[in-house]
């Protein structure tokens, strides 16, 4: 069985308090924001960290992933990377820290021809950071969403290692380009190293730019992406099983492929977390 993980931010408690409750819902696993606040890698002492990774074992858990999501034009600002490229790289050492092996990013939408300068300022950050990561047997995974598997696929391909791979979300998929999670894993099956668990439906096409951020575009907002989420203007969050993932091909898929790591439930709406995160695990296990 694929172990299940909680993405700790999701249950709106901070992060002991939501480690304690991962554990009381029980999940194998978490996920836990790593950008600002107390989690922030600058903000971590060696001790610090120590002390984490012990309190995490202590509950019996282990961390399924790190976000290293920074945001905004993701390495689509050649201005602004060298910084953020720094900063994703110190999130690395600290998961690697921590016991996991992932974070999981948005790097911006990957304009379609190859000869932009926009593609080509993004494949030479991924570049960086997939050498950097391939040197800690480690790994940048890209969250699915904002283009075609088959485009993500391509782009991946065009880089010297796997050190950037996929963190595979299916209802992104749906939500925004309409593309088919289950095709979906059959395309980037080579790259696939950490999964969310989430489900929704599209309401109308939307350009994935104005969702996920892209230059000339606002910045990308996970705020409001929950917003627009909950408001369902182009799409919606539901709970799992009310949208149009299939979740039954969707399972049987991954394990076709041999997947065997996390599914990690991410709950970006709703007023009441705790209560659709434990529904989520239970759904989960139906199939498991």
């Amino acid at each position: 069985m694929n172990p299940i993980g909680i993405m700790v931010d999701s249950l709106r408690l901070g992060v002991r308090d939501g480690l304690k409750k991962a554990k009381e819902l029980g999940a194998d696993g978490v996920q836990i924001y790593a950008v600002s606040g107390e989690m922030d890698p600058a903000n971590l002492s060696s001790g610090a960290r120590k002390e984490l990774k012990d309190y995490i074992a202590s509950l019996g858990l282990e961390i399924s992933a790190l976000c290293g999501d920074l945001g905004g034009h993701g390495f689509q600002d050649a201005s602004v990377n060298a910084e953020k490229i720094e900063k994703s790289k110190r999130i690395l050492d600290l998961a690697v820290e921590l016991g996991t092996k992932v974070v999981t990013t948005h790097i911006g939408v990957v304009p379609e021809q190859t000869n932009d300068p926009i593609y080509e300022t993004m494949h030479r950050a991924c570049e960086e950071l997939g050498v950097y990561a391939k040197s800690l047997d480690a790994y940048f995974a890209i969250e699915t969403g904002p283009e075609p598997a088959a485009h993500l696929k391509s782009f991946l391909d065009s880089l010297s290692t796997n050190g950037v791979s996929v963190n595979f979300d299916p209802a992104n998929m749906v939500m925004v380009t309409g593309d088919d999670p289950v095709q979906g894993i059959i395309t980037l099956k080579d790259y696939i190293v950490h999964t969310h668990v989430k489900d929704g439906v599209r309401l109308r096409q939307v350009d994935p730019r104005e969702v996920y951020g892209s230059l000339g575009y606002k910045p990308m907002s996970h705020e409001q992406i929950a917003e627009d989420a909950t408001s369902g203007l182009y799409y919606r969050e539901l709970a799992l099983g009310e949208g149009h993932v299939d979740f039954a091909r969707y399972f049987q898929t991954l394990r076709d492929i041999g997947y065997k790591g996390y599914l990690t439930i991410e709950r970006e709406v709703g007023e009441q977390p705790e209560k659709d995160i434990a529904s989520a695990i239970a759904f989960i296990r139906k199939y498991q």
